[in-house]
């Protein structure tokens, strides 16, 4: 099940369950749209994959299967890889 990380790795910009702008690689790894698109050029700096829109998990779901609270940010960044 996917963790839904609550941030961007990058800028740190909150990304709650139900953003469309979340983007995720084959990894898990969080980064929101303007950073996967634009500074990272669609590729993750972490393993070198793709990104994929992350899905939106239901409401209702989330009560059961709750997002991540852990915040995860790379200090140096979107520009280091």
């Amino acid at each position: 099940m996917l963790e839904l990380r609550p941030n961007c790795e990058c800028c740190d910009r909150d990304l709650p369950p139900a953003s469309a702008e979340a983007r995720i690689c084959t990894f898990e790894c969080t980064f929101c749209a303007d950073c996967a698109e634009g500074a990272l050029k669609g590729v993750c700096p972490n393993c070198g994959g793709g990104f994929a829109p992350r899905p939106i998990r239901p409401a209702a779901k989330l009560v059961r299967y709750p997002a991540s609270t852990v915040r995860v940010l790379k200090p140096e960044g979107c520009g280091a890889t």
